[in-house]
């Protein structure tokens, strides 16, 4: 199996991919963990998937996470009779419609609209533009009504229902969670899934209000898709437990060329505080219909790992493209060689962080100091929360990192975090759970009899936050 690699894959569970035999490949191919994305299908389509990850899990005896992707408030136009063909300069009523069930609408009345949420048109301003199909279509707005507004295409192109609409000069003051999220939620829940990620993230708040609802070990990751959240960016960020960079929605509402330099700079500040990373949307967005990438998408998904991302993820590529088997293989090689580089050229790999002043932060960098000063074949963290072993790896050292766990749901997590491959380890003494690592460090061949390795561990051993013991143990 492709699982050597540092720099973990996300795969998103769609038509193209929900088959027993297609996930357990791609696991296989070099997929750690599967989206499932609430914006499409209903609950009951998505409980066979959960269930056939979780099989998998137990033939291959490997964790995969399943993250619980909430749908947000995301405005979308309603379902259409038909596909619409819009012409430049087309005037076009949108309407709104909560039940698209408008007695106004008519097949062949090309130019109205519906629209579900009347809290799009308490905010319309004429003259501003707005965007639909990730931009796609861009329009005016010529006169706005209570129920209503006009507006004006000012490109050509192709309308289908259910498709996202994007205001990038408007501000909506709502909740993060629709009451659809609601109930996603409690499935989410119900379903034990290891991450939840929110969507539309805009101000620290809306981070704490999902927190509220939740238990203390479910884990948010905070997807960062509109302008509005860059401005309490490292708030959200620590109130966060992991941050998704969705650059679909973020890429419609900014600049083409702002968004390279925000990615960079939002893996940096994740990794300074020791938060997971990932980047996502239209890494190889064109194997959706075509069995390999451009070369430009090959070098945007070797940029996240030489930021130093703890994963990346394929969204329509592995739900409805043509070829979900093959995107996960070619992204999986390409991570494997730039990573293979890295390994050659350190300068081109994620840079080293500042000495955060914090003891279990300045435990963390003893151990990749030391590891890397003895030559250690993989640093051997034990951890009850996951906490040690994810400073460990926001170090990015040249060796694995193996975290032992006596919480199966955290191995679970730990297999989204950068380097990490984590084992289960039922509770005992110290030397014990030592040689039971060793054992099954040995069994899979992760280090060899003569090997050093690096054991990190809190004393007393088992205790909670008590990291603080480094020791060299020869093989």
């Amino acid at each position: 199996m492709s699982n050597n690699k540092a720099t973990k894959i996300i795969a998103t569970i769609g038509p193209a991919s929900n088959h027993e035999n297609i996930l357990l490949s791609m696991v296989k191919k070099g997929v750690s963990a599967f989206r499932l994305n609430f914006s499409h299908g209903d609950l009951s389509q998505h409980c066979p998937s959960i269930e056939i990850i979780r099989a998998i899990e137990k033939k291959l005896k490997l964790p995969i996470p399943i993250i619980g992707d909430l749908q947000g408030p995301k405005f979308r136009i309603g379902n259409l009779q038909n596909d619409i063909d819009l012409k430049k300069s087309d005037r076009v009523n949108f309407f709104l419609d909560p039940e698209n069930k408008s007695k106004n609408y008519h097949k062949n009345d090309t130019h109205s609209i519906p629209v579900p949420s009347k809290l799009i048109f308490s905010n319309l301003i004429p003259d501003k533009t707005f965007l639909i199909d990730d931009g796609k279509l861009v329009f005016k707005i010529l006169k706005v009504f209570d129920e209503n507004f006009e507006a004006e295409i000012i490109n050509s192109g192709m309308l289908k229902s259910k498709k996202g609409i994007n205001f990038p000069n408007l501000d909506f003051n709502i909740s993060p969670l629709t009451e659809k999220d609601k109930k996603d939620l409690h499935f989410i829940k119900e379903q034990k899934l290891d991450y939840i990620a929110l969507s539309f993230v805009q101000k620290t708040s809306d981070v704490l209000e999902l927190r509220s609802l939740i238990s203390s070990d479910m884990k948010i990751i905070s997807k960062i898709e509109k302008p509005q959240a860059l401005k309490d960016i490292d708030n959200i960020i620590r109130a966060s437990d992991a941050v998704m960079i969705a650059r679909g929605d973020l890429g419609v509402e900014l600049s083409p060329q702002e968004v390279p330099t925000i990615q960079k700079q939002l893996i940096q500040n994740c990794r300074k505080v020791g938060k997971p990373v990932i980047v996502a949307t239209q890494m190889l967005e064109s194997m959706v219909n075509l069995p390999s990438p451009t070369r430009a998408e090959a070098s945007d998904v070797a940029g996240a790992v030489f930021d130093g991302a703890d994963a990346v993820m394929l969204s329509a590529e592995t739900s409805i493209g043509n070829y979900p088997e093959e995107a996960v293989t070619y992204m999986n090689s390409i991570i494997q060689s730039s990573e293979d580089h890295i390994k050659k050229f350190p300068n081109d790999g994620p840079s080293k962080l500042d000495i955060e002043e914090s003891n279990y932060h300045a435990v963390a960098q003893a151990t990749v100091d030391l590891s890397e000063k003895i030559n250690a074949k993989l640093i051997l963290g034990f951890t009850k929360t996951g906490n040690t072993a994810i400073r460990i790896a926001r170090e990015r050292p040249k060796m694995a990192i193996i975290a032992a766990t006596p919480d199966s749901s955290v191995r679970r997590r730990l297999n989204l975090i950068w380097g990490i491959k984590a084992l289960f380890i039922s509770e005992g003494e110290f030397e014990e759970c030592l040689s039971k690592s060793i054992e099954k460090i040995k069994e899979l061949d992760l280090a060899s009899s003569g090997d050093s390795i690096i054991v990190v561990s809190g004393m007393p051993f088992g205790l909670e936050g008590s990291t603080n013991s480094i020791r060299i143990e020869k093989l």
